[in-house]
């Protein structure tokens, strides 16, 4: 895309926050899964221990034995409290990422101030290495701001199938790991991922032979009576998917869309 002159080769690195999203909501409650250096957001705040919400803080110490973090907060005073005295917490790291013009990115949390939509897509139109940014919504609105104002941004050329909902594109590449839970893999993400493009769809997997079953398997939730007795039922053909022709040497690792 650089060569093409899609993107600018001026890239920029900026600091970012990545949500640690294999932490769980009883997980943000034990100390022991904190790391020293993440970045907390309080979303409801306490009154207890006067945090605001939307306020962010660094965690500097991690006491797993008596269940407690330190953090340090804006002004740089620190607090130490135990984390299961607090809900609606989201954990991130800070990585470095680098962004250039015309890169397409991905607000990865929602803003009130920006009035941008968690996952909501854009394009750079400006960019310094102080961090000023002008990105064009594909809505066509036109947002400006610092990354310090706002840290959660990502490149924007690939999607779950979740966030991809409403969208379309010419020409979809779809990722599906056929190892992944069918709560994950299934008809729903198979129509939903497929039903993006509006020319052209291709799936890369990790096994060809069986990505028909694992696109055709019900999305519903079931018992687990359920569960038992289709496994102790007689296996039957899986249902091929109509103009599908995964390459068995194409490998993806991830459930997710790019979008082009």
């Amino acid at each position: 895309m650089q060569n093409r002159g899609d993107v600018s080769k001026d890239e920029h690195k900026l600091r970012v926050l990545e949500s640690r999203q294999e932490m769980t909501r009883a997980d943000r409650q034990w100390a022991g899964q904190y790391e020293t250096g993440d970045v907390v957001r309080h979303s409801r705040g306490s009154k207890a221990l006067k945090i605001e919400a939307g306020e962010y803080a660094r965690v500097s110490h991690v006491d797993p034995k008596e269940n407690r973090i330190t953090i340090e907060r804006e002004k740089g005073t620190l607090q130490t409290y135990d984390p299961r005295r607090l809900s609606g917490v989201t954990v991130h790291r800070e990585v470095e990422h680098e962004f250039s013009k015309g890169d397409r990115i991905q607000f990865t949390a929602p803003s009130k101030g920006l009035k941008v939509a968690n996952r909501e897509l854009g394009t750079i139109e400006r960019i310094s290495s102080g961090g000023d940014l002008r990105i064009r919504l594909d809505s066509g609105r036109e947002v400006r701001f610092n990354i310090r104002e706002h840290a959660h941004l990502d490149h924007g050329y690939a999607v779950t199938s979740h966030s991809s909902q409403g969208q379309t594109a010419e020409r979809v590449l779809i990722h599906v790991d056929t190892d992944k839970s069918e709560l994950l893999v299934n008809n729903r993400f198979a129509y939903v991922a497929v039903s993006r493009a509006q020319h052209d769809a291709q799936i890369y997997t990790n096994d060809g032979s069986k990505l028909s079953h694992s696109l055709s398997r019900e999305s519903s939730q079931r018992t687990a009576a359920e569960v038992e007795q289709q496994a102790a039922a007689p296996k039957t053909e899986p249902v091929s998917l109509r103009g599908v022709r995964p390459s068995e040497e194409e490998q993806g690792y991830s459930l997710g869309i790019g979008l082009a």
